[in-house]
């Protein structure tokens, strides 16, 4: 990290980049760093520090794309997870640096939550703040929270709060998860068959090549016997799925429970109580969840 330019809105000393960071090198940078005797001193809490860019567009052409992946209709307005693609060079750059204290390579997206203040536009520019915070204890190693916040004219519009896992041996101290009778999955109102080119297009529209997504012999390596789909990919279809149906304003918050390997055939639920949402993404043969999520 160089050094601070200024102070946040939060009182966190501030680096703002003139541009958005290029996502390959800054997964190159984490692979090399994970080779035996190249990874720098990590840090044992998270960096005080936020990192910042301004007037960042929104391309028609990219948008379109990611629309078409996650199986959105074709609008100039932004679904709630477009913005955590945008900005998510930023806090990648963040989450790179030789100090942070939870190495890139390995990190397992545990949960996601977005507040959508009000809908974006094609059209907007917007300017993003990145910061890490809340490291914690868990039963397989540490977790923390990166919090992605995007703003337009001066007026936060979006914040995303994503946690991650990275896993530690000999872990221990943090809550252990409920291992009881697994429920029975609710029924189902949609079967969708998840191919392999979900995660190469996903990778391609989100800049997140992360090879446990798109190489089975990358999946290998972290332990899985083949590649899974991303998890913003599968918030942003169970959303797609739900278009039309959503408010102006809303919290999206999901759980990431098993992967979804490709391929394979998942089955969506959902049901609405008062303009609110609870939805879900299970094995379509097994009915092992692999999300759950809620709009408020």
């Amino acid at each position: 990290m160089t050094a601070p330019d200024r102070t946040g809105p939060d009182g966190r000393p501030r680096i703002d980049l003139p541009r958005l960071p290029a996502p390959g090198a800054l997964y190159r940078r984490a692979l090399l760093g994970a080779l035996p005797g190249t990874g720098g001193r990590r840090r044992p809490d998270v960096p005080a520090v936020e990192l910042g860019v301004t007037g960042v567009p929104v391309d028609p052409a990219h948008l379109a794309d990611y629309d078409r992946v996650c199986g959105f209709r074709l609008a100039d307005r932004l679904p709630a997870t477009y913005l955590h693609v945008l900005g998510f060079p930023l806090s990648l750059r963040l989450m790179t640096a030789p100090e942070f204290p939870i190495p890139l390579t390995g990190v397992v997206h545990v949960a996601n939550r977005i507040t959508v203040r009000r809908p974006v536009e094609v059209g907007e520019t917007v300017d993003f703040r990145t910061y890490a915070e809340n490291l914690r204890p868990h039963e397989r190693g540490r977790q923390l929270d990166v919090v992605l916040v995007g703003s337009v004219a001066g007026e936060e519009v979006w914040r995303g709060v994503s946690t991650y896992l990275g896993k530690e041996r000999g872990a221990g101290g943090g809550p252990r998860p409920d291992r009881g009778d697994r429920p029975t999955p609710p029924a189902a109102s949609a079967h969708w068959r998840v191919t392999p080119r979900v995660g190469t297009d996903y990778a391609r529209v989100s800049g997140d090549h992360n090879p446990i997504h798109t190489s089975r012999l990358g999946a290998r390596l972290f332990g899985f016997p083949r590649p899974i789909a991303h998890g913003m990919w599968s918030k942003a279809r169970c959303l797609a799925a739900l278009e039309g149906r959503l408010p102006e304003a809303y919290t999206v918050e999901v759980a990431f429970k098993l992967p979804v390997p490709l391929p394979s055939t998942v089955a969506f639920s959902a049901s609405s109580i008062g303009g609110s949402w609870d939805f879900a993404l299970h094995d379509a043969r097994q009915g092992r969840p692999h999300l759950v999520g809620t709009v408020r």
